[in-house]
């Protein structure tokens, strides 16, 4: 008995000698052959297997130094992972299920803007690329489990100091059939987490559908925290806008298919954002085109049935936003400080009902500011109404403003301005009144070195403003009303808000400046 189970052992051991001898004797040759079948299904891409290692026991494979590259821009490569492990998982082999388990350990993928914007002009669409079937090649089984684990993603961008980044990605995709499913029903469960930047958080749970046709769809939520807004910089920076802090978070529910998008956010929430839009000639244009394509982009989902964008509330808390122009001369800035908003109920479908914003700030850091309107279901175009109050602003904090519109500065004064103004069926009805307060614009020692012409100038201004002073209250106040159609009919609601603040309150900033310095040079 005992010779017996002696010769049996001694057969097993012979049989694993035998086996693992004949692994590592076809490790070299399963490689290239793999390496080979993988770039024959890939398009535009090439695949590099540094070394593979078959086991017998489990018939599990590990590919360690996998790199993909794209052949037009190998360097640095679109991906690199260190070890893919493939094998069986004999749970699903006792349910009468062939399937693979797959994990990728401390993968990198690196997408550079450039690289992916030539990509863009390759007419092979992506799903015809060969990535699927490469993987395929690498291990005949069809996928149950995709792991990833300490995975990494770069995104770069040109002239970027700082590129974005996820790191310490851990996901797991799982039931990722091969057979098609209906439109709604997403059989892959999907759980997944990452660190965005140096302490943001990004976690992903729900479900996908990997094989919809012509693209993936997954459903599920979404979470966002302490996202750092700086790393933007440089996308901004091509259209004036400078972000030099400022965090966003938020959560909600997100759908995305061939068939529906949807974005539907529970809450957003931007804390101590930091932000100036530079305008300049040269970057001026960008940003026209790129309003004009987000004006027809939100146009076009603008009420469409498959397509909801949502956000319940989005507040911003402890910002600061200004406008610089660039070209004046003097160079000035105008600005928003210690800005709080609340906006509810924003969304692209009329259905959802009405929306609200609500703003409080200090504008130039001195005026009181409040903002509140309602953005009504557009049907004829923009229809909201908007109440502004600002309040109190030191008017010497505007002099660069003041030099480079009206030709003047002042010593002191008060600046304040009351706007209401109702938006609807492509008309504009309303008001705006600035009123000034104790202005004084002459001062002998601080215009000591301006020309005569100047002086002249300053002085006429200064007695208009007396003799036009509110005696009681001291104060000098024009009401500028605001009725009309809308110039553009095919205007959005922004484009109409922007359209406002440049051409009413803006301008009624400097009224009496303006038609004295015209009187002045008759």
């Amino acid at each position: 008995m005992r010779t017996r189970w002696k010769w049996i052992a001694g057969a097993v051991v012979v049989v694993l000698a035998l086996a693992y001898a004949i692994a590592f004797l076809i490790d070299e040759p399963l490689r290239r052959a793999t390496e080979r079948e993988m770039n024959a299904r890939l398009k535009g891409y090439t695949a590099r297997i540094g070394k593979l290692d078959f086991h017998p026991i489990g018939f599990a494979i590990d590919f360690y130094d996998v790199v993909l590259a794209q052949d037009a821009h190998p360097d640095p490569p679109v991906m690199r992972v260190p070890r893919l492990s493939a094998s069986v998982q004999w749970s699903a082999v006792v349910r009468g299920r062939v399937v693979a388990d797959f994990e990728l350990d401390g993968s990198e993928i690196h997408v550079d803007r450039t690289h992916f914007l030539r990509e863009l002009e390759d007419p092979t669409p992506v799903k015809d690329r060969g990535w699927q079937e490469a993987l395929q090649a690498m291990y005949p089984l069809k996928i149950n489990e995709f792991r990833v684990r300490r995975g990494a993603f770069t995104y770069v961008d040109s002239g970027q100091a700082r590129p974005l980044t996820l790191t310490a990605i851990e996901a797991v995709f799982e039931d990722i059939r091969n057979v098609r499913s209906a439109p709604d029903v997403y059989p892959s469960p999907v759980r997944a987490h990452a660190t965005v930047f140096d302490d943001g958080r990004l976690e992903v749970e729900g479900h996908a559908d990997f094989l919809r046709v012509p693209h993936l769809g997954i459903k599920g939520r979404i979470a966002l925290e302490r996202i750092a807004l700086d790393y933007l910089r440089p996308i901004g920076a091509r259209y004036g806008f400078t972000v030099a802090a400022g965090t966003v978070g938020g959560r909600g529910h997100v759908e995305y298919a061939p068939e529906v998008k949807i974005v539907d956010l529970d809450e957003v929430r931007v804390d101590g954002l930091e932000a100036d839009y530079a305008y300049r000639k040269r970057t001026a244009q960008p940003v026209k085109k790129a309003a004009a394509k987000t004006a027809e982009a939100a146009a076009e989902v603008a009420n469409k049935p498959d397509v909801l964008l949502k956000a319940r509330r989005i507040t911003a808390s402890g910002a600061t936003v200004g406008f610089v122009n660039e070209e004046a001369i003097p160079r000035y800035r105008v600005f928003l400080a210690d800005t709080d908003l609340v906006v509810e109920n924003f969304t692209n479908q009329r259905t959802e009902g009405t929306a609200t914003a609500r703003l409080n700030g200090r504008f130039m850091g001195s005026g009181d500011t409040t903002v509140s309107a309602t953005f009504r279901p557009e049907i004829k175009g923009p229809d909201f109404d908007l109440n502004a109050r600002i309040e109190s602003v030191d008017l010497k904090s505007m002099n660069d403003l003041l030099r480079a519109h009206a030709r003047v500065d002042v010593v002191s004064g008060v600046f304040s301005v009351f706007a209401e103004v109702r938006v609807k069926n492509r008309r504009i009805e309303g008001y705006v009144k600035p009123l000034f307060r104790d202005l004084d614009v002459y001062d002998a020692a601080q215009d000591a070195d301006k020309s005569v012409g100047r002086k002249l100038k300053e002085k006429a201004v200064d007695l208009i403003g007396k003799v036009l002073r509110n005696r009681p209250r001291d104060e000098v106040a024009t009401v500028v009303p605001i009725t009309g159609e809308i110039s553009d009919p095919d205007a959005s609601t922004w484009e109409t808000l922007v359209g406002l603040v440049q051409n009413a309150l803006f301008k009624a900033i400097l009224p009496g400046f303006e038609r004295e310095a015209r009187a002045l040079r008759r």
